[in-house]
């Protein structure tokens, strides 16, 4: 949601899998394996084509992602001017591992506002849709889950915010009718989220 992974990260995993056999197209892994779990996704890659992937094979992803993401990684836009403005509580809940977490803030300058802010779903071992994620977030900042809001962009992370009992935006979720019919907002960019809290006291102008 802060950075704009979605596609570049689609393109290497179509790519590597490529690799090993399977094919699939960046746009159809967007669409399928948005914002769950990579080891749930090769499971099911795995079941469907009978195609064995070696134990190395995720770790070799994240080698060539975080080369790519490096190079060319950029922020969602509005993204910096949204946290900057923040007059809440916040933070990142990713399904990602930590270090990629932490590298693609960096990439993007956006750390800076994430320090001691970030929750992995590989450390809280629970991954969207559970909700055990947003849930852990919550308790350590001492807030309600119902006083909450979480911002996603993709259905696994919608369907953890509804499960968690928190008020779920969703970004740029057009594409996806079911986060259009499960989110209790839809936004098409950061910069409406921006406005929408602005408009709620959350955020300043």
């Amino acid at each position: 949601m802060l950075v704009d992974s979605e596609g570049l990260g689609n393109d290497v995993f179509a790519e590597t899998l490529a690799i090993y056999g399977h094919q699939i197209s960046s746009n159809e892994s967007k669409s399928r394996f948005r914002g769950m779990k990579l080891a749930t996704c090769l499971e099911v890659l795995e079941l469907e084509t009978g195609i064995a992937l070696p134990e190395s094979f995720e770790t070799d992803l994240r080698a060539r992602m975080s080369s790519v993401f490096q190079d060319q990684l950029r922020p969602v836009e509005g993204a910096l001017r949204l946290v900057e403005s923040l007059q809440i509580p916040f933070c990142v809940a990713s399904s990602g591992p930590r270090k990629k977490i932490e590298e693609n803030l960096q990439t993007t300058n956006l750390y800076p506002h994430f320090v001691g802010k970030i929750f992995s779903g590989y450390e809280v071992k629970s991954w969207k849709p559970d909700p055990g994620l947003f849930l852990s977030a919550a308790k350590h900042f001492g807030i309600a889950p119902r006083d909450c809001i979480v911002v996603e962009d993709s259905y696994v992370g919608v369907s953890a915010g509804i499960a968690a009992d928190m008020t779920v935006l969703a970004l740029n979720a057009a594409v996806d009718s079911q986060s259009v019919a499960a989110a209790s907002k839809v936004f098409a960019s950061l910069d409406e989220i921006h406005d929408f809290f602005v408009s709620e006291n959350l955020s300043r102008d």
